[in-house]
């Protein structure tokens, strides 16, 4: 693994994690946290079952992290936990599989597991924006409120509905899931603060590692190329493609990623200007949901997927017609209205 010269990073005291979600992750998240009893009890029940299970499953087959085995990894993590100033910092597995991946699992006590093949792919600046982005799922508390809302939707008879309402839960689960990557990312990139190396661990993701027969530029213009390709048949094609999947494409990824910081918004933050975890319990619910709803309505102006075009297109034109009706009809009324007024026989 190459390892690169320490660099100063800007330190972000009392950040909140809602300085990196994404606004249609955000809208969820800050809704879910006013349900603490919930919660809370989730995560009681989670600890007594499941996570122990798997904990001890990793206890004795994987490798846990710590100052004697994979110190540098170790070393890394602490450094990205420091970066987003969390108060607690998860356990860390290696866990032998060719495969790169990165997963964190669990509520009460989250755990970081990445398999030895994306050790292998990654440098350590690489890895630095990879232990940030799971980090930023456990203080985001993505696994919590995906698990209550999932248990919650069983509990309440929503899986006897129609299938198609079935459908429907899990798609929208889906792009929550898919949503909560793109957070994670952000948190992954405020960790390392070179985005450069965010764009070169989604290429390496994308290719297996061989930086040196790709170009960005060329990659970026496939991000921009498979949003805008095809036709409406692409479109429903692209929807189908995700429709079960957890994560984003890995170019779709980076492109998104690349968009938050050509906002500016990466910039606010490094500069001090984020919202603080001690305001958590007060945040808008309705201002996280107008936040989402503007992401989704700023998404669907610029778009240039064929179908959000059509869609665009007929919007436009229901406009015109409605504006023309309303035009045609309200001047006939009030023509007849004059006439009539002008005819009126005393």
């Amino acid at each position: 693994m190459t390892s690169h010269p320490v660099r100063q990073r800007v330190p972000l005291p009392g950040i909140s994690s809602r300085a990196w979600e994404h606004p249609a992750d955000k809208g969820a998240l800050v809704a879910l946290r006013k349900l603490k009893g919930f919660d809370t009890l989730l995560k009681r029940l989670s600890g007594l079952f499941n996570e122990r299970a798997v904990r001890l499953q990793y206890l004795g087959s994987a490798i846990r992290v710590d100052e004697r085995q994979y110190p540098f990894l170790h070393v890394l993590l602490l450094e990205a936990a420091t970066g987003l100033d969390a108060q607690e910092v998860p356990e860390l597995y290696v866990v032998a599989n060719p495969f790169p991946n990165a997963v964190t699992i669990g509520m009460d006590k989250p755990i970081i597991v990445v398999t030895s093949g994306l050790v292998d792919l990654l440098d350590e600046e690489e890895m630095r924006f990879v232990l940030g982005h799971e980090v930023g799922h456990a203080l985001s508390g993505h696994a919590v409120y995906q698990t209550l809302l999932i248990r919650a939707l069983t509990l309440s008879g929503a899986l006897l509905l129609l299938s198609i309402a079935i459908r429907l839960i899990i798609a929208a689960l889906m792009e929550w899931s898919r949503k909560a990557e793109l957070s994670a990312d952000r948190a992954g990139l405020l960790a390392t603060q070179d985005p450069a190396v965010a764009f070169r661990v989604h290429m390496k993701l994308a290719s297996g590692g061989q930086l040196e027969h790709l170009d960005t530029p060329s990659f970026f213009a496939q991000g921009q190329e498979y949003d805008a390709s095809g036709d409406l048949r692409d479109s429903l094609l692209k929807l189908l493609l995700v429709e079960r999947a957890t994560h984003p494409f890995t170019v779709v990824r980076a492109s998104e990623l690349r968009k938050w910081v050509d906002s500016g918004a990466y910039t606010r933050v490094l500069s001090g200007d984020y919202p603080r975890r001690e305001d958590d319990d007060s945040a808008d619910m309705s201002e996280a949901a107008q936040e989402a709803a503007r992401h989704y309505a700023e998404a669907f102006r610029q778009s240039q997927d064929a179908l959000t075009k059509l869609l665009r297109d007929l919007s436009g034109l229901a406009g015109s017609v409605r504006d023309w009706m309303g035009g045609a009809f309200g001047n006939k009324t009030n023509g007849d209205d004059d006439n009539g007024s002008d005819g009126k026989q005393n």
